[in-house]
Protein backbone atom coordinates (compact mmCIF):
# COMPACT_ATOMS: atom_id res chain seq x y z
CA UNK A 1 0.00 0.00 0.00
CA UNK A 2 1.33 3.52 -0.27
CA UNK A 3 1.00 5.71 2.34
CA UNK A 4 -0.35 9.29 2.09
CA UNK A 5 -1.54 11.87 3.80
CA UNK A 6 -5.77 12.38 3.44
CA UNK A 7 -6.75 14.42 0.81
CA UNK A 8 -8.40 17.87 1.93
CA UNK A 9 -11.75 16.80 0.41
CA UNK A 10 -11.43 13.68 1.85
CA UNK A 11 -11.16 15.43 5.65
CA UNK A 12 -13.93 17.21 5.09
CA UNK A 13 -15.72 14.56 4.38
CA UNK A 14 -14.87 12.88 7.31
CA UNK A 15 -15.11 15.75 9.56
CA UNK A 16 -18.67 16.06 8.23
CA UNK A 17 -19.29 12.65 9.45
CA UNK A 18 -18.77 13.76 13.59
CA UNK A 19 -22.12 15.93 12.76
CA UNK A 20 -23.87 13.52 11.28
CA UNK A 21 -23.29 10.72 13.41
CA UNK A 22 -24.70 13.31 16.12
CA UNK A 23 -27.96 13.05 14.41
CA UNK A 24 -28.01 10.11 12.68
CA UNK A 25 -30.13 7.16 14.56
CA UNK A 26 -27.81 4.57 12.61
CA UNK A 27 -24.71 6.02 13.63
CA UNK A 28 -23.95 3.61 16.14
CA UNK A 29 -27.06 2.05 18.10
CA UNK A 30 -24.43 2.15 21.39
CA UNK A 31 -23.61 5.73 21.28
CA UNK A 32 -20.36 6.75 23.13
CA UNK A 33 -17.85 3.93 24.51
CA UNK A 34 -19.01 2.49 27.53
CA UNK A 35 -16.70 0.50 30.24
CA UNK A 36 -19.70 -2.65 29.72
CA UNK A 37 -17.23 -5.77 29.59
CA UNK A 38 -17.53 -7.70 26.77
CA UNK A 39 -18.34 -11.50 26.28
CA UNK A 40 -15.34 -13.74 25.93
CA UNK A 41 -15.14 -15.37 22.30
CA UNK A 42 -14.23 -18.99 21.24
CA UNK A 43 -12.41 -18.14 17.80
CA UNK A 44 -13.65 -21.31 16.23
CA UNK A 45 -17.09 -21.36 17.58
CA UNK A 46 -19.92 -22.08 15.36
CA UNK A 47 -21.66 -19.44 13.70
CA UNK A 48 -23.74 -20.92 11.10
CA UNK A 49 -26.19 -18.58 9.60
CA UNK A 50 -24.40 -15.39 10.78
CA UNK A 51 -23.28 -13.10 7.76
CA UNK A 52 -20.67 -10.59 8.20
CA UNK A 53 -19.96 -7.60 5.77
CA UNK A 54 -16.05 -6.55 5.19
CA UNK A 55 -15.05 -3.20 3.37
CA UNK A 56 -11.58 -3.13 2.14
CA UNK A 57 -9.83 -1.25 -1.16
CA UNK A 58 -10.16 -2.21 -4.20
CA UNK A 59 -6.48 -2.60 -4.40
CA UNK A 60 -7.06 -4.79 -1.46
CA UNK A 61 -9.91 -6.73 -1.61
CA UNK A 62 -7.76 -9.98 -1.79
CA UNK A 63 -6.08 -9.51 1.09
CA UNK A 64 -8.37 -11.13 4.15
CA UNK A 65 -8.85 -13.90 1.04
CA UNK A 66 -7.30 -16.57 3.16
CA UNK A 67 -8.21 -16.09 6.61
CA UNK A 68 -11.68 -15.25 5.24
CA UNK A 69 -12.01 -18.80 3.64
CA UNK A 70 -10.36 -20.47 6.70
CA UNK A 71 -12.88 -18.92 9.18
CA UNK A 72 -15.72 -19.93 7.27
CA UNK A 73 -14.69 -23.35 6.99
CA UNK A 74 -13.80 -23.40 10.59
CA UNK A 75 -17.37 -21.99 12.07
CA UNK A 76 -19.89 -21.65 9.14
CA UNK A 77 -20.24 -18.00 9.33
CA UNK A 78 -20.48 -16.25 5.94
CA UNK A 79 -18.25 -13.29 5.00
CA UNK A 80 -18.65 -10.53 2.35
CA UNK A 81 -15.94 -9.02 1.24
CA UNK A 82 -17.06 -5.44 -0.69
CA UNK A 83 -14.59 -3.15 -2.48
CA UNK A 84 -15.23 0.96 -1.70
CA UNK A 85 -14.15 2.63 -4.92
CA UNK A 86 -10.64 5.11 -4.68
CA UNK A 87 -10.79 7.28 -3.03
CA UNK A 88 -10.80 5.15 -0.26
CA UNK A 89 -10.51 7.19 2.44
CA UNK A 90 -12.62 10.04 0.52
CA UNK A 91 -15.42 7.21 0.49
CA UNK A 92 -15.62 5.45 3.28
CA UNK A 93 -16.59 8.39 5.63
CA UNK A 94 -19.24 9.47 3.35
CA UNK A 95 -20.98 6.03 3.08
CA UNK A 96 -20.67 6.04 6.75
CA UNK A 97 -22.37 9.45 7.03
CA UNK A 98 -24.95 8.19 4.91
CA UNK A 99 -26.20 5.64 7.45
CA UNK A 100 -24.60 2.44 5.73
CA UNK A 101 -22.02 0.65 7.84
CA UNK A 102 -20.45 -2.81 7.94
CA UNK A 103 -19.04 -5.17 10.56
CA UNK A 104 -15.41 -4.78 9.95
CA UNK A 105 -13.49 -3.08 7.69
CA UNK A 106 -9.94 -1.96 6.73
CA UNK A 107 -8.99 1.25 7.98
CA UNK A 108 -5.30 3.34 8.73
CA UNK A 109 -5.21 2.40 12.61
CA UNK A 110 -2.90 6.21 13.14
CA UNK A 111 -3.85 8.84 15.50
CA UNK A 112 -4.22 11.18 12.32
CA UNK A 113 -6.62 8.93 10.36
CA UNK A 114 -8.27 6.51 12.83
CA UNK A 115 -10.39 9.55 14.24
CA UNK A 116 -11.99 10.27 10.84
CA UNK A 117 -14.20 7.04 11.16
CA UNK A 118 -15.56 8.30 14.57
CA UNK A 119 -14.17 5.42 16.88
CA UNK A 120 -16.05 6.69 19.74
CA UNK A 121 -19.03 6.65 18.12
CA UNK A 122 -19.19 3.97 15.44
CA UNK A 123 -16.58 1.30 16.55
CA UNK A 124 -16.46 -1.40 19.29
CA UNK A 125 -13.77 -0.96 22.12
CA UNK A 126 -11.19 -3.75 21.81
CA UNK A 127 -9.30 -3.67 24.97
CA UNK A 128 -8.14 -7.06 26.37
CA UNK A 129 -9.15 -9.22 23.30
CA UNK A 130 -6.94 -12.14 23.40
CA UNK A 131 -4.68 -11.04 20.60
CA UNK A 132 -3.95 -8.00 21.80
CA UNK A 133 -1.15 -8.57 24.64
CA UNK A 134 0.71 -10.91 21.74
CA UNK A 135 1.42 -7.95 19.14
CA UNK A 136 4.90 -6.08 18.93
CA UNK A 137 5.53 -3.65 20.59
CA UNK A 138 5.19 -1.08 17.78
CA UNK A 139 2.34 -2.44 16.47
CA UNK A 140 0.87 -2.31 20.07
CA UNK A 141 1.03 1.16 19.94
CA UNK A 142 -1.19 1.56 16.84
CA UNK A 143 -5.17 1.61 16.86
CA UNK A 144 -5.36 3.64 20.04
CA UNK A 145 -7.07 6.57 20.71
CA UNK A 146 -7.93 8.46 24.17
CA UNK A 147 -6.55 5.15 25.69
CA UNK A 148 -9.00 2.78 23.74
CA UNK A 149 -8.05 0.60 21.29
CA UNK A 150 -10.19 0.41 18.23
CA UNK A 151 -8.13 -1.83 15.73
CA UNK A 152 -7.00 -4.86 15.67
CA UNK A 153 -3.21 -4.78 14.07
CA UNK A 154 -3.01 -7.75 11.83
CA UNK A 155 0.01 -6.49 9.61
CA UNK A 156 3.07 -5.12 10.51
CA UNK A 157 2.99 -0.52 9.68
CA UNK A 158 5.36 0.18 6.47
CA UNK A 159 9.09 0.46 7.09
CA UNK A 160 10.65 3.58 5.33
CA UNK A 161 14.10 3.07 4.48
CA UNK A 162 16.91 2.93 1.76
CA UNK A 163 16.87 0.79 -0.90
CA UNK A 164 20.20 0.24 -3.05
CA UNK A 165 21.46 -1.41 -5.98
CA UNK A 166 24.49 -3.64 -4.74
CA UNK A 167 26.16 -3.25 -7.99
CA UNK A 168 26.23 0.32 -8.35
CA UNK A 169 27.66 0.34 -4.26
CA UNK A 170 30.45 -1.96 -5.67
CA UNK A 171 30.90 -0.09 -8.59
CA UNK A 172 31.22 3.40 -6.20
CA UNK A 173 33.46 1.33 -4.30
CA UNK A 174 30.51 1.44 -1.20
CA UNK A 175 30.37 -1.24 1.33
CA UNK A 176 28.28 -1.97 4.60
CA UNK A 177 30.82 -0.39 5.96
CA UNK A 178 30.19 2.94 4.52
CA UNK A 179 25.99 2.84 5.38
CA UNK A 180 25.09 6.26 6.58
CA UNK A 181 24.34 7.27 10.12
CA UNK A 182 22.43 10.48 9.47
CA UNK A 183 20.94 12.01 6.65
CA UNK A 184 23.75 14.60 6.09
CA UNK A 185 25.98 11.21 5.61
CA UNK A 186 23.19 9.75 3.35
CA UNK A 187 23.37 13.26 1.62
CA UNK A 188 27.38 12.63 1.14
CA UNK A 189 26.99 8.82 0.01
CA UNK A 190 24.72 10.32 -2.67
CA UNK A 191 27.67 12.20 -3.92
CA UNK A 192 30.04 9.11 -3.83
CA UNK A 193 27.53 7.38 -5.96
CA UNK A 194 27.35 10.53 -8.53
CA UNK A 195 30.79 11.17 -8.80
CA UNK A 196 31.90 7.59 -9.36
CA UNK A 197 29.24 6.07 -11.47
CA UNK A 198 26.72 6.72 -14.46
CA UNK A 199 23.92 6.29 -12.26
CA UNK A 200 21.71 8.94 -10.16
CA UNK A 201 21.97 9.19 -6.20
CA UNK A 202 18.28 8.77 -5.67
CA UNK A 203 15.23 8.64 -7.83
CA UNK A 204 12.30 10.95 -7.22
CA UNK A 205 8.84 10.49 -8.03
CA UNK A 206 7.36 13.91 -8.53
CA UNK A 207 4.99 12.93 -11.07
CA UNK A 208 2.95 10.62 -8.60
CA UNK A 209 3.97 13.14 -5.81
CA UNK A 210 3.15 11.11 -2.84
CA UNK A 211 6.64 9.38 -2.16
CA UNK A 212 8.10 12.98 -2.59
CA UNK A 213 7.24 13.38 1.53
CA UNK A 214 9.85 10.82 2.55
CA UNK A 215 12.92 13.19 2.09
CA UNK A 216 11.25 15.56 4.53
CA UNK A 217 10.35 12.99 7.06
CA UNK A 218 13.46 11.16 7.27
CA UNK A 219 14.60 14.53 8.74
CA UNK A 220 12.33 15.39 11.24
CA UNK A 221 13.10 12.51 13.52
CA UNK A 222 14.93 14.75 16.10
CA UNK A 223 11.55 16.08 16.99
CA UNK A 224 11.25 14.88 20.10
CA UNK A 225 7.89 13.36 21.55
CA UNK A 226 6.95 16.95 23.55
CA UNK A 227 7.18 18.92 20.11
CA UNK A 228 4.37 16.66 18.35
CA UNK A 229 2.13 16.80 22.02
CA UNK A 230 2.42 21.21 21.30
CA UNK A 231 1.92 20.57 17.49
CA UNK A 232 -1.26 18.96 18.23
CA UNK A 233 -2.46 21.42 21.07
CA UNK A 234 -1.02 24.59 18.29
CA UNK A 235 1.84 25.58 20.72
CA UNK A 236 4.39 24.65 18.00
CA UNK A 237 4.02 24.94 14.23
CA UNK A 238 4.87 23.48 10.91
CA UNK A 239 7.14 26.64 10.04
CA UNK A 240 9.29 25.69 13.17
CA UNK A 241 12.96 26.17 11.37
CA UNK A 242 13.64 22.93 11.91
CA UNK A 243 10.77 21.73 9.30
CA UNK A 244 11.74 24.60 7.12
CA UNK A 245 15.31 23.57 7.34
CA UNK A 246 14.36 20.10 6.43
CA UNK A 247 12.29 21.06 3.39
CA UNK A 248 14.95 23.62 2.65
CA UNK A 249 17.78 20.85 2.43
CA UNK A 250 15.61 18.59 0.55
CA UNK A 251 15.23 21.03 -2.42
CA UNK A 252 19.42 22.73 -2.31
CA UNK A 253 20.88 19.62 -0.97
CA UNK A 254 19.58 16.89 -3.08
CA UNK A 255 17.13 18.08 -5.81
CA UNK A 256 18.97 21.20 -6.90
CA UNK A 257 22.59 19.59 -5.84
CA UNK A 258 21.66 16.93 -8.75
CA UNK A 259 21.48 14.05 -6.70
CA UNK A 260 18.22 13.24 -8.44
CA UNK A 261 17.40 11.74 -11.85
CA UNK A 262 17.42 14.37 -14.69
CA UNK A 263 13.34 13.53 -14.58
CA UNK A 264 13.04 13.97 -10.88
CA UNK A 265 9.74 16.31 -11.79
CA UNK A 266 7.98 13.33 -13.53
CA UNK A 267 9.45 10.14 -12.30
CA UNK A 268 6.90 7.80 -10.91
CA UNK A 269 6.60 5.03 -7.89
CA UNK A 270 6.87 2.17 -10.78
CA UNK A 271 9.70 3.97 -12.18
CA UNK A 272 11.97 4.04 -9.21
CA UNK A 273 11.52 0.20 -8.82
CA UNK A 274 12.33 0.18 -12.68
CA UNK A 275 15.62 2.42 -12.66
CA UNK A 276 17.04 1.01 -9.15
CA UNK A 277 16.78 -2.49 -10.52
CA UNK A 278 18.38 -1.64 -13.63
CA UNK A 279 21.37 0.30 -11.86
CA UNK A 280 19.92 3.84 -13.66
CA UNK A 281 19.79 4.73 -9.77
CA UNK A 282 21.65 3.68 -6.58
CA UNK A 283 18.90 4.68 -4.05
CA UNK A 284 15.27 5.10 -3.42
CA UNK A 285 13.89 6.11 -0.18
CA UNK A 286 10.68 4.63 0.30
CA UNK A 287 8.08 2.27 2.36
CA UNK A 288 7.53 -1.30 2.35
CA UNK A 289 4.90 -1.01 -1.08
CA UNK A 290 7.93 -0.39 -2.92
CA UNK A 291 9.10 -3.66 -2.12
CA UNK A 292 6.16 -5.42 -2.98
CA UNK A 293 6.80 -3.55 -6.39
CA UNK A 294 9.73 -5.65 -6.56
CA UNK A 295 8.17 -9.35 -5.17
CA UNK A 296 5.76 -9.24 -7.73
CA UNK A 297 8.19 -9.01 -10.85
CA UNK A 298 10.81 -10.73 -9.33
CA UNK A 299 12.38 -13.91 -7.18
CA UNK A 300 13.54 -13.62 -3.68
CA UNK A 301 16.68 -14.99 -4.93
CA UNK A 302 16.83 -12.46 -7.72
CA UNK A 303 16.22 -9.45 -5.12
CA UNK A 304 18.91 -10.90 -2.84
CA UNK A 305 21.33 -10.45 -5.02
CA UNK A 306 20.45 -7.31 -6.66
CA UNK A 307 19.07 -5.49 -3.91
CA UNK A 308 19.93 -4.32 -0.63
CA UNK A 309 17.97 -2.45 2.51
CA UNK A 310 19.30 -0.21 4.88
CA UNK A 311 17.41 2.60 8.05
CA UNK A 312 18.05 6.29 7.83
CA UNK A 313 17.18 9.35 10.42
CA UNK A 314 18.33 12.41 10.84
CA UNK A 315 20.77 11.33 13.54
CA UNK A 316 20.97 7.71 13.56
CA UNK A 317 20.99 4.58 11.52
CA UNK A 318 17.08 4.44 12.64
CA UNK A 319 14.01 3.25 10.19
CA UNK A 320 10.62 5.07 10.67
CA UNK A 321 7.39 2.85 10.51
CA UNK A 322 4.25 4.35 8.75
CA UNK A 323 1.08 2.74 9.08
CA UNK A 324 -1.08 2.03 6.34
CA UNK A 325 -4.67 0.69 5.58
CA UNK A 326 -4.09 -3.21 5.21
CA UNK A 327 -2.69 -2.65 9.03
CA UNK A 328 -5.67 -2.57 10.73
CA UNK A 329 -9.47 -4.04 10.94
CA UNK A 330 -11.88 -2.17 12.79
CA UNK A 331 -15.50 -3.75 14.06
CA UNK A 332 -18.48 -1.53 14.00
CA UNK A 333 -21.12 -0.93 16.44
CA UNK A 334 -24.42 -2.28 14.10
CA UNK A 335 -27.33 -2.87 17.09
CA UNK A 336 -26.73 -6.98 16.45
CA UNK A 337 -25.18 -8.25 19.67
CA UNK A 338 -24.74 -11.65 17.34
CA UNK A 339 -23.26 -9.90 14.55
CA UNK A 340 -21.07 -7.63 16.96
CA UNK A 341 -19.50 -10.76 18.68
CA UNK A 342 -18.85 -13.23 15.31
CA UNK A 343 -16.61 -9.84 14.22
CA UNK A 344 -15.00 -10.26 17.37
CA UNK A 345 -14.59 -14.10 16.91
CA UNK A 346 -13.38 -13.36 13.18
CA UNK A 347 -10.27 -10.82 14.54
CA UNK A 348 -9.89 -13.55 17.57
CA UNK A 349 -9.65 -16.54 14.28
CA UNK A 350 -7.05 -13.95 12.51
CA UNK A 351 -4.66 -13.36 15.45
CA UNK A 352 -5.53 -16.83 17.02
CA UNK A 353 -5.65 -20.13 15.19
CA UNK A 354 -5.07 -18.87 11.84
CA UNK A 355 -2.51 -16.30 12.05
CA UNK A 356 0.48 -18.31 11.10
CA UNK A 357 -1.44 -19.79 7.81
CA UNK A 358 -2.42 -16.22 7.09
CA UNK A 359 1.53 -14.58 7.24
CA UNK A 360 2.77 -17.75 4.95
CA UNK A 361 -0.29 -16.92 2.28
CA UNK A 362 0.62 -13.38 2.28
CA UNK A 363 3.94 -13.76 2.31
CA UNK A 364 4.82 -10.59 5.12
CA UNK A 365 5.87 -10.28 8.91
CA UNK A 366 4.48 -11.55 11.81
CA UNK A 367 2.98 -8.67 14.04
CA UNK A 368 3.70 -11.05 16.87
CA UNK A 369 6.88 -11.99 18.37
CA UNK A 370 5.58 -15.63 19.43
CA UNK A 371 4.54 -16.56 15.67
CA UNK A 372 7.55 -16.68 13.63
CA UNK A 373 8.04 -14.20 10.12
CA UNK A 374 7.51 -16.85 7.47
CA UNK A 375 10.50 -18.32 5.27
CA UNK A 376 11.17 -17.07 1.79
CA UNK A 377 11.37 -13.58 2.22
CA UNK A 378 13.98 -11.24 0.70
CA UNK A 379 16.54 -10.16 2.90
CA UNK A 380 15.62 -6.57 2.83
CA UNK A 381 11.82 -7.58 4.29
CA UNK A 382 14.35 -9.38 6.73
CA UNK A 383 16.20 -6.16 7.90
CA UNK A 384 13.47 -4.42 7.82
CA UNK A 385 11.71 -6.94 10.43
CA UNK A 386 14.71 -6.17 12.54
CA UNK A 387 14.56 -2.55 12.42
CA UNK A 388 11.28 -2.23 13.26
CA UNK A 389 11.22 -2.65 16.85
CA UNK A 390 13.46 0.50 17.23
CA UNK A 391 12.02 2.89 14.45
CA UNK A 392 10.55 6.13 14.68
CA UNK A 393 6.82 6.51 13.38
CA UNK A 394 6.23 9.12 10.59
CA UNK A 395 4.31 12.26 11.37
CA UNK A 396 1.38 10.28 10.37
CA UNK A 397 1.56 8.32 13.58
CA UNK A 398 2.26 11.34 15.71
CA UNK A 399 0.16 14.49 14.49
CA UNK A 400 -3.55 14.69 14.61
CA UNK A 401 -3.76 15.31 11.28
CA UNK A 402 -1.40 14.14 8.25
CA UNK A 403 -1.08 17.75 5.41
CA UNK A 404 -1.11 17.01 2.44
CA UNK A 405 2.63 17.33 2.46
CA UNK A 406 3.52 15.79 -0.79
CA UNK A 407 1.32 18.09 -3.11
CA UNK A 408 2.97 21.31 -1.65
CA UNK A 409 6.57 19.83 -1.93
CA UNK A 410 5.58 18.87 -5.66
CA UNK A 411 4.59 22.75 -6.13
CA UNK A 412 8.51 23.49 -4.72
CA UNK A 413 9.38 20.94 -7.35
CA UNK A 414 7.77 23.32 -10.00
CA UNK A 415 8.97 26.20 -8.41
CA UNK A 416 5.75 27.83 -7.47
CA UNK A 417 6.42 27.22 -3.58
CA UNK A 418 9.32 28.19 -2.27
CA UNK A 419 10.52 26.05 1.27
CA UNK A 420 8.55 28.59 3.49
CA UNK A 421 6.04 28.78 1.79
CA UNK A 422 5.61 25.03 1.45
CA UNK A 423 5.74 25.07 5.40
CA UNK A 424 3.21 27.56 5.74
CA UNK A 425 0.89 25.57 3.68
CA UNK A 426 1.32 22.07 5.49
CA UNK A 427 0.35 24.52 8.44
CA UNK A 428 -2.27 26.09 7.08
CA UNK A 429 -4.16 23.28 6.32
CA UNK A 430 -3.36 21.33 9.55
CA UNK A 431 -4.78 24.06 11.45
CA UNK A 432 -7.77 24.68 9.43
CA UNK A 433 -8.71 20.63 9.71
CA UNK A 434 -7.49 20.58 13.12
CA UNK A 435 -9.95 23.58 14.09
CA UNK A 436 -12.55 21.98 12.28
CA UNK A 437 -12.60 18.84 14.01
CA UNK A 438 -12.73 20.73 17.54
CA UNK A 439 -8.88 19.66 18.53
CA UNK A 440 -8.41 21.67 21.52
CA UNK A 441 -5.99 24.84 20.98
CA UNK A 442 -7.02 26.00 17.52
Amino acid sequence: MKTRALPTLALICALGLAATACSDPTAGTSGADTDTKQTAVDPTARLDGVQLTMWTAQNTVNAPKQVIDAFEKATGAEVNTQAVPDLYEQNVPTRLASGDRPDLMFWQPSISTLPFIQPQQNLLPLDGEPWESKLGDTEKSLGIIDGKRYAAIVTSPAMLGVYYNKDVFKAAGLSEKDFPKSYDELLALGHTVTDKTDAAAFYEAGGDKWPLQWQMQVQLTDLDKQWWADLNENKEKWTDPVVVGAIKKYKEKLLDAGLAQKNYRTGTFTGQADALWKGEAGMVLNVTSFQSQLQAKYSTAEIDERIGWFPIANSGATGLYSPDQTNGVVAFKTGDDKRQNAARQFLAFWLGPDYADYIKAMKIPSVQPSVPTPDGLPETSKDQVAALPTAIGVFQAKAIVAPDTHLYLADMLFDKKSPQQVAQAIQDQFAQVAKAQGAPGF
